[in-house]
């Protein structure tokens, strides 16, 4: 598979983490997720991913930092609801296959069991350079996430709103992915111990990366 996707893209130097849920690709194409707190206005971005409206995942002040003539913003009812005419976007439910100009992606469904802050948002599987990628987000452990499949998974760590950090070291030893990395922590909930525990948990075959 071209040289194992080129040692995972030399260790995954293809993603940076700004803060929390706040993810970018950059991989050919450059792709933001739940992008929050962005102070640069940069303006590069192909495609935007949000999974919920939660002011730490939908933050306009960001979006406006990063968004250009081709950027299409991608999310939920609940995100697409907020954007006016002036964003491209595409609206997704969850447990589809999408498929824009130069990519495809599934949406996955996230949300809370049996607490009430999370129902109908999303979680993405993006494929790219022979490379799979799933951004869980804010959710707790659901039986259909068990039976993914990825190269790299980012999951939540941070407890309070999402799955616990032992519920994520759990999920992570069940997809066995090649890389993990551990977000949604930092800011509203959660601090290092949360992503040390994950890292020093998981099963000693993944390899995981911590950036904040």
């Amino acid at each position: 598979m071209v040289e194992e996707a080129k040692n995972m893209l030399n260790d995954l130097d293809n993603i940076s983490i700004n803060c929390q849920s706040s993810i970018k690709i950059n991989d050919g194409l450059i792709i933001y997720f739940d992008p929050y707190d962005i102070k640069e206005k940069v303006n590069n971005a192909d495609y935007i991913f949000i999974t919920n409206p939660h002011y730490d995942h939908f933050d306009l002040d960001s979006i406006n930092n990063l968004v250009n003539k081709r950027t299409i913003i991608i999310g939920p009812t609940s995100v697409i609801e907020k954007l006016n005419s002036n964003y491209k976007n595409l609206e997704v439910t969850p447990n589809n296959i999408y498929s824009l100009d130069n990519i495809s992606f599934l949406s996955v469904p996230a949300y809370n069991i049996d607490k009430d802050y999370h129902f109908k948002d999303v979680g993405y599987i993006v494929t790219l350079n022979n490379i799979t990628y799933y951004i869980v987000e804010d959710t707790d452990v659901l039986d259909a996430l068990k039976v993914i499949k990825a190269d790299a998974i980012l999951l939540p760590v941070g407890e309070t709103y999402t799955m616990t950090r032992k519920e994520a070291v759990g999920l992570a030893n069940t997809i066995k992915p090649k890389y993990v990395i551990p977000i949604h922590y930092g800011l509203a909930v959660g601090d290092e111990l949360d992503d040390k525990y994950f890292v020093n948990n998981i099963d000693k075959e993944i390899k995981s990366k911590i950036f904040y």
